[in-house]
């Protein structure tokens, strides 16, 4: 392989992941023109298109899916023994990048990150805050969080976090309106804040369970948001009733701007886990951070 075919190749995987010349141009340092010019004598010199380009949007060909498919693991092997050569060095060193949710962001890495990296000035580490169930091999990340550990087959998953639980809340002066349900199906007759998954794009169900018994209930209401921050804006304002984590409203319950109900429905459930591919051999660096992220409780 020719030393510029490589470079055209992590050209096109780049554009292909950003489904952008823009971006891609931007986050590899160069022009638009001249990464459409580095796309063009790929597709040239192989034979075949491996982008689809409209004035709106640009997305791969089948050819350029089954490229892209391949690229991505083989590069991110690439940038894996690059950042083992950290073992040279007195200290870990090299980039981690980490897909994960919001909630788990704020609550869970950042405190850990902020103990960590002051003694590691070599570390950098990239968390791209996604509540989308985002592949973290085709994003070439290391390791992506999520909740439970219910995860891939070629994936080890490494418990962050305590237990987590639901709950179903509402402000007083929603109630002084509504009696309180006492059991799920009592939501019916309730105005309810609807969350949209931004995976599927369904709509997010409210699950219960007691006594083993395992209920999923699809409720009804004037809102609907795909951020939790808004649901419960919208619970605290008394629109209706909200189902978030609990350690996110536990201070406006303890204020009493909040009421929980059918919490006897709510038990606790695995929290977070990291994980990351079981072929993948850690780099100092991400060792180092799974220890301080591992939880210990």
């Amino acid at each position: 392989m020719q030393r510029d075919e490589l470079g055209d190749l992590m050209a096109f995987l780049v554009v292909a992941e950003e489904r952008s010349f823009t971006r891609a141009a931007a986050k590899l340092g160069t022009s638009q023109s001249a990464l459409s010019y580095t796309v063009r004598r790929l597709e040239e010199r192989l034979g075949i298109r491996l982008l689809t380009r409209t004035t709106r949007s640009l997305a791969p060909t089948q050819a350029g899916d089954r490229l892209l498919n391949a690229l991505g693991p083989a590069f991110g092997m690439i940038d894996n023994e690059l950042a083992m050569l950290g073992e040279l060095r007195e200290k870990p060193a090299g980039t981690v990048r980490i897909n994960t949710s919001e909630h788990a962001a704020q609550t869970i890495l950042w405190p850990a990150l902020e103990r960590l990296l002051p003694d590691y000035p070599d570390i950098q580490v990239e968390l791209d805050v996604d509540n989308g169930l985002t592949d973290i091999v085709a994003g070439r990340y290391d390791a992506g969080v999520r909740l439970g550990e219910n995860l891939a087959r070629d994936m080890i998953a490494v418990r962050i976090g305590p237990e987590l639980r639901m709950t179903v809340v509402g402000a007083p002066s929603y109630f002084e309106k509504r009696p309180r349900p006492k059991k799920p199906q009592d939501l019916v007759d309730h105005s309810c804040i609807n969350l949209r998954m931004q995976t599927a794009g369904g709509l997010l169900p409210w699950e219960f369970e007691k006594g083993g018994r395992e209920l999923k209930v699809r409720v009804e209401g004037r809102l609907v948001f795909n951020n939790t921050n808004m649901a419960l804006e919208a619970a605290l304002a008394g629109f209706g009733l909200a189902y978030l984590l609990e350690d996110r409203v536990q201070e406006y319950l303890d204020e009493g701007r909040l009421v929980r109900v059918l919490a006897d429905w709510c038990p606790p459930f695995a929290g977070y886990h990291l994980y990351y591919p079981s072929r993948r051999q850690p780099a100092p660096a991400f060792a180092l951070l799974v220890d301080a992220l591992r939880y210990r409780g």
